[in-house]
C-alpha cells in the first residue's frame, strides 16, 4: 500500500522527467516558483496566472500538476479552485502545494541549469 504522497511523487517524477527530456527551461522555472506564487497570491490567482501564459511551458506545468492530483487538466483544477467553498479551497490549496513541492524537488534534481 502506498501513501497519497508516494503516488504524487511517482507521477510528478514521470512528468518532470518527460519535461526534462524536452529541455524545457521555462517548465523548470515554473516548477521552482509555483509554490511561492501560491503562498503569495493564493491558489486561484496562481492557477489563473498559469492559464494566462498561453499554451507553452506554463500551461504544460499546470496540466501536469492537475493530472498528478487526479484532475483532467489545468482548466478543471482552476475551475474547482474558483468554485470551492472555504474548507474545500484550503484543502485543495494544501494538496496543490504538496504536489508542487514534488515538482520543485524533481525539477531541481532532473533538469540541468
Amino acid at each position: 500500500m502506498r501513501t497519497r504522497a508516494q503516488e504524487w511523487a511517482q507521477k510528478a517524477y514521470e512528468k518532470v522527467k518527460a519535461a526534462a527530456a524536452e529541455g524545457a527551461e521555462e517548465y523548470k522555472n515554473m516548477a521552482l516558483k509555483f509554490p511561492v506564487l501560491v503562498r503569495q497570491a493564493g491558489l486561484a490567482q496562481a492557477l489563473a496566472f498559469l492559464q494566462s501564459r498561453g499554451k507553452g511551458a506554463h500551461h504544460a506545468y499546470g496540466n501536469d500538476l492537475a493530472q498528478v492530483l487526479g484532475r483532467a487538466g489545468l482548466e478543471a483544477l482552476a475551475e474547482e479552485a474558483r468554485k470551492a467553498e472555504l474548507m474545500a479551497y484550503l484543502r485543495l490549496t494544501r494538496e496543490v502545494l504538496q504536489a508542487a513541492e514534488w515538482f520543485k524537488r524533481f525539477a531541481q534534481a532532473l533538469m540541468e541549469e
